[in-house]
């Protein structure tokens, strides 16, 4: 293996120790699974429903498949993630309130993006997004602060 890719791989390695980095990929990977829940409750949901009522159900849509996803999130997350021991329905009170304000800041996202987006996968997934940071951190530090 030259040399180069041996350093890299020494440093890949290092920054991987690193408790808070591995639980930031798994967090991610979790993320992923939730992102998937959220997508497949979304478009469940539209798909009785015509373009206008799409557009007009829009936000509730967005906030049920959010909710969803966070659900899925909490279980993997306390399980896998965080290995979290703590009381169940404490943490995943806190965790459903983390979910409920990343929701909020999605939907305001979701507000000032929607005139160049429209109101569909476009503005879901941006949306979405947005929410991630808040999500790790705050549940991190305060959801699961037992278990640091």
């Amino acid at each position: 293996m030259p040399e180069s890719a041996t350093t890299a791989a020494s440093l890949i390695g290092r920054i991987t120790q690193r408790r808070g980095i591995r639980q930031f990929i798994k967090f991610a990977i979790v993320g992923t699974s939730g992102f998937a829940v959220n997508g497949g409750v979304f478009t469940i949901l539209q798909l009785p429903l015509s373009i206008d009522q799409r557009q007009m159900w829009y936000y509730a849509i967005f906030s049920i498949a959010f909710m969803a996803g966070g659900v899925s999130n909490y279980f993997l997350n306390r399980v896998w993630t965080f290995r979290s021991t703590g009381h169940a329905l404490g943490e995943g009170a806190k965790f459903l309130t983390v979910s409920a304000i990343a929701l909020c800041v999605s939907l305001i996202v979701s507000l000032a993006a929607s005139p160049m987006l429209g109101k569909g996968h476009k503005l879901w997934f941006v949306s979405t997004c947005a929410g991630i940071i808040v999500n790790f951190f705050v549940n991190k530090y305060w959801t699961f602060r037992s278990v640091l």
